[in-house]
């Protein structure tokens, strides 16, 4: 096996023009770890952060952007059991995600299912475990109760609308940027959608919802979205802020908080401890995993690019060009 490999790599911070395609070293897997051939990855928000240098990754972690693949086993750890070389499989990353080998802790993989090739599940583990983990174990949505999804369209919006159809039937409710977005969200099963640079969205919760509002609003734009989002959250809403598009600081009428009893829930998923990250990717193996198997889950991918083209991707990316996920081909002769 060679001892270097093919990765994404950045000439300081800056824009898409920092990334380029280089060598660098081939990890080894440590005790608990295993070295994962990389069939394929996805672009996130997250990467665009870091590019920028807004975004570094945990300590200890690679320095390469991507934060999951998917792809076969290459070489295990000291320690680790239950999985062999060869097997197919997908997981969350703390970086490193935009190379040939990638390292993952073993308590963090999940199996391919069977049907699935490995481009698609490149696009599953960071979308969907972070809409299963922030919706229903953060937020704790119930069946019956409103969902409203921010930004309807990118990967955790496709995969939230899919979850709260799933595991509830909950109604959703999602914000998005244009027609050609609401109708994609509307197949999916989002009962409506709302041009938010033409309406007031909170306003229009609030209409569709006969003056209640949403139970649960699953935010990733934060201080510029805090005032409307807590006008349209209903008596015990609870309001997850998974992002900072909008800024880090917001004026809070703590006054209307007390008296509807309202959450916030501050959240992010990279900068968890690994025993977390298993136990919540274990109840996601539980619950989630086997509907993509049945089908009745399937990630929504807008655009599949060679790794080489990693540079046109965080630019589709940071036009909000994309409905669902942005893939990186990385090998093709995986599946």
């Amino acid at each position: 096996m060679a001892a270097t490999m093919r990765a994404v790599l950045m000439d300081g911070f800056g824009g898409s023009e920092v990334l380029r395609l280089g060598q660098t070293p081939r990890p080894s897997p440590g005790p608990g770890q295993v070295l994962i051939q990389v069939a394929a990855t996805s672009v996130n928000r997250a990467d665009l952060q870091q590019r920028s240098g807004n975004y570094p990754p945990p300590p200890g972690e690679s320095e390469i952007l991507g934060l999951e693949v998917a792809g076969v086993i290459a070489d295990l750890g000291e320690g680790v059991t239950g999985w062999r070389k060869g097997d197919r499989v997908m997981t969350l990353v703390g970086g490193g995600g935009y190379a040939e080998y990638a390292l993952a802790p073993a308590s963090t993989l999940l199996p391919v299912p069977e049907g699935l090739d490995l481009t698609r599940a490149a696009a599953i583990a960071e979308v969907w475990i972070t809409a299963y983990l922030n919706v229903f174990r953060e937020a704790g949505l119930q069946p019956g109760e409103t969902l409203l999804v921010h930004g309807g369209a990118s990967g955790v919006g496709t995969a939230a609308i899919q979850l709260a159809k799933a595991l509830g039937p909950s109604p959703v409710i999602v914000t998005v940027g244009s027609e050609d977005k609401a109708s994609a969200c509307r197949a999916l099963g989002a009962d409506h959608a709302i041009l938010y640079k033409a309406e007031d969205f909170s306003q229009r919760v609030l209409e569709i919802t006969g003056k209640r509002g949403a139970n649960v609003i699953l935010d990733h734009i934060g201080a510029r979205y805090l005032e409307p989002n807590l006008a349209c959250l209903a008596l015990y809403g609870r309001l997850v802020i998974i992002g900072l598009l909008g800024g880090p600081k917001a004026e809070l009428n703590i006054g209307r908080l007390m008296v509807k009893r309202q959450h916030i829930i501050g959240s992010v998923l990279r900068a968890r401890p690994v025993e977390e990250k298993a136990e919540i990717t274990a109840a996601f193996r539980a619950q989630v995993l086997p509907r993509f198997a049945s089908g009745e889950l399937s990630p929504v991918i807008h655009a599949v690019l060679p790794l080489e083209q990693a540079r046109q991707a965080h630019e589709l990316m940071a036009a909000n060009a994309n409905t669902g996920k942005l893939v990186l081909q990385v090998d093709p002769s995986l599946r």
